[in-house]
């Protein structure tokens, strides 16, 4: 193997695939690649690909023709869920050399080092390699260590629901979890590299410890899991990615707010505020849960941040219906709103329902709704004036400012100061600047360890 090979990483979508992008990068050092940034030269572009909106799609053509612009000579791999879900599509681009499905993507390098040993193997088009998505059953650990201040930890993967819309089933397969061993391993890993946070990621958490290595023993629960990683020492700072509300049970909610590390930020999907689109959806719960749950984190965590997952147009969404969601979401004590715009996708039972909402009509409500959070956004950043938090600096300078997070993640900003990065401070929470963000003054120029 040619040391000075290079090789550059794009991801698209979500946390999960910014983790499994950060291991598969350290599977290419291990065999004496260099990383480079995607914007520079290399010999290998991989692509970690994402299925879950129409615009991911077509993003995938944009970015393979920059990587083309850079080095017209260099092997493009597309992995992830659209590269499982539509493998000889993305094989059909100008450029791809090879695509590699849910199984495949953990071995990229062998497939690679295949064709660099045999590049005109290569230069006749996409090779794909993808499995039946049955045959994903069994599990890769991975964890992103790319960013100093956080890490993002993959503990399951896989999803056994069948919501109508959604083909991540399809692109990964059945829902299986990490052994508590190696979640626990990896945590200590990261918190060895002086990382101060860490966000558990996967399909479907709340789920975790269901289908340990294809089998359906529950072996540990998310409970289990929370609990153990809350006791390993050198971990600042732990927080929970994103939950099903039908999963996400008090005992959770009660170990967080008495946590040591898990901080009071919770992000529960809702897709829709009306029962009978719920319904339609093939959600696991109706919106009165929803409400219980949004209750009962505010009961013992008064302070805790809620972000919320909401899908808008979804077929046989009437006006009445969004309304409905509007005015639910408008009631509840939440924090902000993460809005998905429906877009078709193949495979999926909500692809021939009636009722399609015409795009134009999608997009307003969209709109309405991204207006709903930023107004949400704004009164519960108002509410944390004046109260005292911890935050953790990240590490870019941003038009000379530092940005960072409280535990329940108001977003401050003070001006540039690098001994700032990677470091927790307690500060007071004074004023909401112009752009939206927190302006803060430090109780003590000091860190966590001497505040705390």
């Amino acid at each position: 193997m040619n040391p000075t090979k290079k090789v550059a990483f794009y991801t698209l979508g979500c946390k999960l695939n910014f983790s499994e992008t950060s291991t598969i990068a350290r599977s290419f050092n291990n065999e004496g690649f260099d990383r480079v940034d995607f914007k520079e030269k290399a010999d290998i572009y991989v692509i970690n690909t994402c299925s879950v909106t129409e615009n991911a799609d077509k993003r995938f053509k944009t970015i393979v023709k920059q990587a083309q612009k850079v080095n017209p000579d260099a092997f493009v791999a597309a992995i992830g869920c659209y590269a499982q879900l539509k493998p000889q599509e993305l094989a059909d681009v100008e450029g791809v050399d090879l695509v590699l499905g849910a199984t495949e993507k953990f071995n990229v390098t062998y497939y690679i080092n295949e064709l660099l040993s045999n590049p005109e193997r290569s230069r006749r088009g996409g090779e794909v390699h993808s499995c039946e998505i049955e045959d994903a059953d069994f599990y890769v650990g991975s964890y992103s260590i790319g960013d100093r201040t956080r890490a993002f930890l993959k503990v399951q993967d896989g999803c056994d629901y069948k919501c109508t819309y959604c083909t991540i089933p399809l692109a990964r397969g059945i829902s299986r979890s990490d052994t508590m061993e190696n979640v626990l391993k990896n945590a200590i890993e990261i918190s060895e590299q002086g990382i101060k946070e860490i966000v558990l990621t996967g399909v479907n958490i709340g789920d975790y410890g269901k289908g340990e290595f294809g089998n359906k023993k529950h072996e540990h629960t998310f409970l289990d899991l929370v609990n153990e990683l809350d006791k390993v020492e050198g971990i600042e700072r732990l927080r929970i990615s994103s939950i099903e509300p039908n999963l996400l049970k008090n005992e959770t909610i009660e170990l967080v707010s008495q946590s040591r590390a898990f901080v009071p930020h919770f992000h529960v999907p809702l897709q829709s505020g009306s029962n009978t689109i719920l319904k339609k959806m093939k959600r696991r719960y109706m919106r009165e849960l929803y409400v219980d749950r949004v209750s009962k984190i505010k009961e013992v965590m008064p302070h805790a941040c809620i972000g919320v997952d909401v899908i808008v147009g979804f077929p046989g969404e009437t006006d009445e219906y969004f309304l409905e969601t509007y005015n639910f979401l408008n009631a509840l004590d939440i924090s902000y709103l993460h809005v998905f715009t429906y877009s078709e996708r193949d495979n999926t039972e909500a692809a021939s329902m009636g009722g399609v909402v015409p795009k134009n009509i999608r997009a307003k409500r969209s709109k309405m709704l991204r207006g709903l959070s930023a107004k949400k956004r704004r009164a519960f950043y108002e509410s944390q004036l004046n109260t005292e938090r911890i935050v953790l600096f990240e590490g870019e300078n941003k038009e000379g400012y530092i940005h960072g997070f409280t535990e329940n993640y108001v977003k401050v900003k003070t001006p540039w100061n690098p001994e700032l990065v990677n470091t927790l401070h307690k500060v007071h929470l004074t004023k909401i600047d112009d752009d939206g963000l927190v302006r803060f003054e430090f109780v003590q120029q000091s860190t966590l360890k001497e505040v705390s």
